[in-house]
């Protein structure tokens, strides 16, 4: 499928977001656009119940303003010892829309009640909270709103006590991904690309889309 002039519109306002997407579509040599470039867009309720509902409302409604394709990702982190919270309300979880900080103070008070699964007691091992996962919805809409096509992509990793790195965004300095002994905060962006839940969705958005005219 080709995108108008080598462009492609990201239904985001997230700079986190936009960064990756930026690195991850670079290989394709498409330039990315967001609503970041469109301040005058209202915010899109996004009242789904599942990640795929609300990248499709972001989806069609951007598609249906501009008479483009757009595409639209909902993401979030689902911990296993929360019964899969905070989910779909992951970037809201303590209230405030986007309060990083605030959102991962809530997230360990919560588990601090359980307890930790395991204290290694190695030096320099995490003490692991509960096991948890990163998902990723992409959605992928046509100029008029109809359904190109939707992926989900996903990475296991665990929660774990306190944060670590300086990269990133959101929850991932408590994610920690055992196979790599890094935390998603301490990966540089070409190796969180790699490994991520969105480049995990956007590798099977490729294959999804592949030959479509």
């Amino acid at each position: 499928m080709r995108l108008p002039g080598g462009e492609v519109l990201i239904a985001t306002r997230s700079l986190g977001k936009v960064k990756e997407f930026e690195t991850l579509f670079q290989s394709e040599g498409l330039r990315v656009q967001s609503l970041r470039d469109y301040p005058e867009i209202p915010d899109i309720v996004e009242d789904g119940d599942t990640f795929t509902a609300n990248a499709w409302i972001k989806a069609r409604t951007i598609a249906l303003r501009f008479g483009l394709p757009v595409l639209a990702d909902d993401s979030g982190l689902c911990v296993d010892r929360l019964h899969g919270e905070p989910g779909v309300y992951s970037a809201r979880y303590a209230g405030e829309h986007g309060n990083d900080e605030a959102n991962n103070r809530k997230l360990l008070d919560e588990l601090a009640t359980l307890g930790p699964v395991n204290e290694s007691g190695v030096q320099d091992a995490p003490a692991v909270l509960s096991p948890a996962r990163f998902v990723c919805a992409i959605a992928l809409s046509g100029a008029d709103g109809e359904p190109i096509a939707q992926v989900e992509g996903t990475c296991e990793g665990v929660i774990i006590g306190e944060p670590r790195g300086e990269q990133g965004f959101g929850y991932d300095p408590l994610f920690y991904i055992p196979r790599l002994g890094k935390t998603m905060a301490e990966l540089t962006t070409p190796e969180k690309s790699a490994v991520s839940h969105r480049g995990d969705a956007l590798k099977k958005l490729w294959k999804a889309i592949e030959g479509l005219d």
